[in-house]
């Protein structure tokens, strides 16, 4: 697919300058901006290992608050108690 897109002279002077220091096409590197630009939803909800780890360690802290329930809360016949 081709797109055709005006930019800035100093956006296009910046963007040659980045796609040479890569050693790439500018329409190459162009495409890969746009395609990662693309994605950012998706790798925005990916986490660093130690992301993760101050989450879990966030999650964990107040969880000695949490009641216990006993293990029939959780039995076939309390779940569906109110279904036939």
């Amino acid at each position: 697919m081709n797109i055709i897109i005006n930019i800035k002279p100093e956006i296009e002077a910046e963007l040659t300058r980045q796609a040479a220091a890569h050693r790439v096409d500018i329409g190459a590197y162009a495409a890969n901006l746009l395609e990662k630009a693309v994605h950012v939803g998706a790798e925005s909800k990916k986490l660093s290992p130690d992301q993760l780890d101050r989450t879990m360690q966030e999650l964990a802290q107040f969880s000695d608050r949490i009641t216990l329930l006993p293990d029939e809360a959780f039995s076939r016949e309390n779940l569906y108690q109110d279904h036939d």
